[in-house]
């Protein structure tokens, strides 16, 4: 079976209205869909720069407790935290390495991940 929803672990995390840091998230595989139907947005063919965006908050599953995560959420994101998960959806699709570089939400130690082998 294939796996197609992956825990993550954001470098800063979101500060949320109640002050809470939500660093925690669930992402998923992409679909064609989830790439193509963006491109008809007329946000994107205003401003193309909003695609990874809208992308992205199709296959953010969850961050901390939110769900489902929209793309003015995303908006919100440290730079460092957008550019991980752009790195995260391209190394989930087959554009990139499969190895991903985590944290341990309990002790904080980084390790490297092999996505494609399920983690081993």
């Amino acid at each position: 079976m294939i796996q197609t929803e992956f825990p993550f672990t954001l470098p800063y995390g979101l500060v949320d209205a109640q002050g809470t840091i939500l660093r925690e998230g669930l992402i998923r595989r992409a679909t064609v869909l989830d790439e193509v139907e963006p491109l008809q947005d007329e946000r994107v063919q205003a401003n193309e720069a909003l695609l990874g965006l809208l992308i992205l908050s199709r296959v953010v599953l969850r961050l901390g407790p939110v769900a489902p995560v929209t793309p003015q959420l995303l908006g919100q994101l440290f730079t460092a935290d957008y550019a991980f998960l752009q790195d995260l959806y391209e190394q989930l699709n087959g554009l990139g390495s499969s190895v991903v570089e985590t944290a341990c939400p309990s002790c904080g130690v980084r390790f490297s991940l092999d996505i494609a082998q399920g983690g081993g």
